[in-house]
């Protein structure tokens, strides 16, 4: 939607006068544009948003103006707000049909009458502010026929003044946008399919260079078993290969915003002096870094990691848009919104190459990229992790003239509760007195993929633990319905079928309160606090055996 000018704004601006002072106007100057595209094809300019007459004059029907009005093929309509619903009190012959309906059924009636179950309802509550406002506004909407067929209306509504200020009328007029509509929505359709094909065949390159990488080293380990120095190097191969799919995965996920976040209250200028000699570092000895930080930012709630990853991707971009140096200016401000929401803004600047339009508008696709040896994967990663954070990314950018990237986000007092859940808390339950003290602690391990599950316990098999092991939710309760000694449940979040893990941790603690749990997930949009004032500890995949064993015992409050 957009709306103009408050009438107070309209009557101190320059106006147009017609009729010798019977009527002027103030001019559109290209602020009231629909909501998708202009429904004329350019911005208006020369028509008015906000009328003033110096007669009412709705019955005089006897001149030129009146018979164009007729004539036209623009439907039109008047409606009367001094009357109660404010009803329409007129409409030409193209309205009607457009709308299919009788001149009967329609005057004397609120034009909601147009509207039906598809209908948006923000949409509306738009409208019916800028109309209790008194404002001109352009929106695309969808309406229905009298026969209930739905069709895309861009509609624009302005008021009309008597020369005292008094508002006497509002003036609509609209056009059926259907056929634009539905080639936008087929064509973003097939942009969808586009980016996706890229995706999977991105992944597909990518994951099958890695996997040949830790196949074919492992291969060479277990022939190698004679030679422990040539099958360590090819382990240690694999190995690398298998982290730096994961890192991958990882990557995926923060573009289609599934990753796990981490949040906590930081003040972005910290965290970017804090960062600056790292980044300094990665841009090398031909590009200046200048840091241009607001005093006083308010904090904001935010992964410190993945904004460090977010703003090294953007001014590693950055650094390649100028291959014979520049300067980059990293930049804070606060911005204010609407409904006194407050948000920072993180800004990079460049004075490279830029980017044309058509480069831009795909800037955020994932695999899309204009550099030989780029993944593709930077910007959309910038733009998952940003989206996750209840923030915006805003990119401007024009050929020799260079780049700016603004990652705005929220401010913490704003009332977010955070990007993604709340972070990683430790359970603040106690540990269950155990009968059996001095025993191996014993570690329920709840995974449906086999291969993994047999990972997990021979790691802990080797730790020490004593390891029992389900391939769903429903073996795991079994098994603690028996009154099998569990120390510590340890479980996947999304497992298929029946009972995923959140559901199998409200039951396990159901059935055993002081029941210590770690869970452990790569895919997830959201991992919520649990009931009673517990928070889940989650553990991210993929992880190291480390890692695994350093977040058991501290889970179990104590060392094998």
């Amino acid at each position: 939607m957009v709306v103009g000018p408050k009438k107070e704004q309209t009557r101190n601006r320059n106006v147009e006068v017609q009729g010798g002072g019977q009527s002027y106007g103030v001019r559109a100057d290209g602020e009231i544009e629909g909501n998708a595209y202009e429904p004329m094809g350019s911005p208006g300019v020369n028509h008015w948003q906000a009328t003033y007459i110096d007669r009412d004059g709705l019955q005089d029907r006897g001149n030129i103006f009146f018979a164009a009005v007729e004539m036209t093929r623009m439907p039109m309509v008047i409606t009367d707000p001094r009357q109660p619903d404010n009803p329409i009190v007129f409409c030409n012959g193209a309205f009607l049909d457009l709308t299919q309906y009788k001149e009967d059924d329609v005057v004397g009636r609120n034009c909601r009458l147009l509207q039906g179950p598809q209908t948006d309802r923000s949409t509306v509550d738009e409208v019916r502010k800028a109309v209790a406002e008194q404002r001109a506004v352009a929106v695309d909407i969808l309406n229905y026929k009298a026969d209930g067929t739905p069709f895309w209306n861009a509609l624009f509504i302005g008021p009309i003044f008597d020369q005292d200020g008094q508002l006497l009328y509002f003036f609509a007029s609209q056009m059926d946008v259907t056929e634009r509509r539905t080639s936008q929505e087929s064509h973003l359709q097939a942009q969808k399919m586009e980016a996706i094909g890229q995706l999977t065949a991105g992944m597909a390159h990518d994951f099958n260079n890695l996997l040949q990488v830790i196949n074919g080293n492992l291969e060479v380990a277990l022939i190698s078993l004679d030679k422990p120095d040539m099958a360590r190097t090819a382990l240690e191969r694999a190995q690398r290969a298998a982290m730096r799919a994961g890192k991958l995965t990882q990557q995926l996920l923060t573009f289609a915003r599934k990753q796990r976040l981490e949040p906590k209250a930081i003040n972005i200028n910290t965290l970017v002096v804090e960062f600056s000699e790292m980044l300094v570092r990665t841009l090398g000895e031909k590009v200046d870094l200048r840091l241009d930080l607001r005093p006083g930012l308010p904090l904001c709630y935010l992964d410190p990691t993945h904004l460090e990853m977010a703003l090294l991707n953007v001014l590693i971009n950055a650094r390649d848009a100028m291959p014979d140096g520049g300067q980059v200016t990293v930049g804070t401000a606060i911005v204010r919104g609407e409904e006194r929401i407050s948000y920072v803004d993180l800004c990079v600047v460049d004075k490279g190459t830029g980017m044309p339009p058509e480069v831009l508008q795909r800037a955020t696709e994932p695999f899309f990229t204009t550099k030989g040896p780029g993944t593709g994967l930077g910007l959309a990663m910038v733009h998952g992790f940003v989206q996750q954070s209840h923030g915006r990314l805003e990119i401007d950018s024009k050929p020799g003239e260079g780049t700016t990237v603004r990652m705005i986000f929220p401010v913490a007092d704003n009332g977010q509760d955070g990007a993604g859940g709340a972070g990683p808390e430790l359970d603040a339950t106690t540990p269950e007195t155990d009968a059996m003290a001095g025993s191996r602690p014993s570690v329920l391990v709840v995974e449906d993929n086999d291969d993994v599950r047999e990972l997990a316990e021979s790691v802990l098999g080797m730790a020490g633990y004593a390891v029992l092991a389900a391939a769903s939710g429903e073996q795991a309760l079994d098994l603690l319905r028996e009154g099998a000694r569990v120390d510590l449940l340890f479980t996947d979040v999304i497992m298929p079928g029946g009972m995923n893990g959140l559901q199998l941790v409200d039951e396990a603690r159901r059935l055993r309160p002081r029941l210590q749990v770690l869970v452990t997930t790569g895919y997830m949009d959201e991992l919520p606090g649990r009931g009673q004032g517990q928070r889940l500890n989650i553990l991210a995949k993929p992880y190291k055996h480390g890692d695994l064993l350093e977040r058991v015992e501290a889970a179990l409050g104590k060392e094998v």
